[in-house]
């Protein structure tokens, strides 16, 4: 489907009810960083600003710069690995969405210790920031509302999070992504209440008069060869033995590798995937242990059965997944991406790199690489999870 989108403006020059503007800046000052982003997205109406950012900056400088030139405005965000900007594809920079508060009602709270959500604490937490937007008057809650999660991509806690949330949610569609560190696994961070912090999340929640929608993809189709985890540590999310052999042996021989040869590249292009109800639910590897065992990014446990999956075309996928929801709600003003950095690293190896900034610009995708994804509930890996949001105002 051919589209033509704006292209975003300076805001000497926006509309009088733009309700989205998108930012990003290459330079690795966190001050003038926060300038760049704010002289394109401060506005009258400005009324929140979601981010997603390098984690090679000065983060607790990065952090301050944008509290100065945002002063008064909500500010919520994540570290990446890996952004999108809207020219497509981007490292090393932060880039930024702009919500007219005239549109959107959008609050967040944090969540300071992924270890312990109960479920009375997390519906807490959902009522506070319903009650905020129901108090802003945009627009009614029911089918007008969704939540995004932001996750440290390095917890083993994902999986809990999201079910505890996702009951409290009820009905309100959600999706997200874990907080990356440019592929270096060593510490990332998600942003609210004025500061960066590890070992947390934010969860938002947006109310609009605008047309959206909640999706998930991914272009992984089943093979036949199949993996028993027959020795895990549940808790690390480790795999010891897959068919009663050492667990990087096992895999290295399905994918015909040795095992000093396998890395991102490798695990990205040969994933694994637990099957429930027909669905495939990808377990990506994160690393090769001393001991030949495999850590993941998602849980595993003993007895689960792992389905090698083999790549369709990345791009095919998620450009034909975009114009069916197009088809409903036609020209999007924004689509906010989680995009599996394993599925870049795969474009990247590829050598499809521009093509993929050339889809991403067509239809207006901003958001970041992500660690992990999370859509109702689900802890997800290798898939583009978003939201997609119109043009049209319900029932305007």
């Amino acid at each position: 489907m051919d589209i033509d989108l704006p292209v975003p403006a300076d805001s000497a020059a926006i509309a009088p009810h733009d309700a989205v503007l998108i930012a990003h800046s290459c330079s690795r000052n966190p001050d003038m960083a926060a300038q760049d982003l704010a002289r394109r997205l401060l506005h009258p109406w400005l009324g929140s600003v979601l981010f997603f950012c390098s984690a090679e900056y000065d983060l607790d400088a990065l952090g301050l710069a944008l509290e100065q030139h945002f002063g008064g405005v909500t500010l919520c965000g994540c570290t990446t690995a890996g952004e999108i900007a809207d020219t497509g594809y981007s490292r090393g920079g932060i880039t930024a969405i702009g919500f007219d508060q005239r549109d959107f009602a959008l609050d967040y709270a944090v969540i300071e210790d992924l270890d312990d959500v109960s479920l009375l604490a997390a519906q807490q937490l959902t009522d506070r920031l319903l009650d905020h937007c129901r108090q802003a008057g945009i627009a009614p809650i029911k089918d007008h509302t969704f939540a995004l999660t932001l996750l440290d991509g390095l917890s083993a806690s994902e999986e809990q999070v999201l079910a505890t949330l996702n009951a409290a949610l009820g009905s309100i569609p959600h999706f997200g992504g874990s907080a990356g560190d440019d592929n270096r696994l060593a510490g990332t961070h998600v942003y609210g209440n004025g500061g960066f912090r590890a070992g947390a999340a934010v969860v938002v929640m947006v109310n609009t008069v605008l047309d959206f929608e909640v999706f998930t993809t991914h272009h992984l189709r089943a093979l036949d060869d199949k993996l028993v985890v027959t020795a895990a540590d549940r808790e690390n999310r480790r795999v010891l033995e897959l068919n009663a052999e050492p667990a990087a042996e096992e895999y290295a021989r399905l994918v015909g590798r040795r095992v000093d040869e396998l890395d991102d590249e490798v695990f990205a292009r040969h994933p694994l995937a637990v099957r429930l109800h027909d669905q495939a639910y990808v377990r990506s590897i994160q690393r090769v242990n001393e001991d030949l065992s495999l850590s993941f990014y998602c849980a595993v446990e003993n007895g689960i059965v792992l389905t090698a999956m083999r790549a369709a075309p990345i791009l095919d996928d998620l450009r034909d997944v975009l114009d069916e929801i197009i088809a409903r709600l036609g020209p999007p003003r924004l689509v906010i991406g989680c995009d599996c950095f394993l599925r870049r690293l795969e474009i990247e190896g590829d050598g499809a790199v521009e093509a993929a900034s050339a889809l991403l610009r067509a239809y207006r995708v901003v958001g970041f690489n992500t660690y992990g994804e999370q859509c109702n509930g689900m802890h997800l890996n290798q898939t583009f999870t978003g939201v997609v949001i119109g043009q049209s105002r319900r029932g305007g």
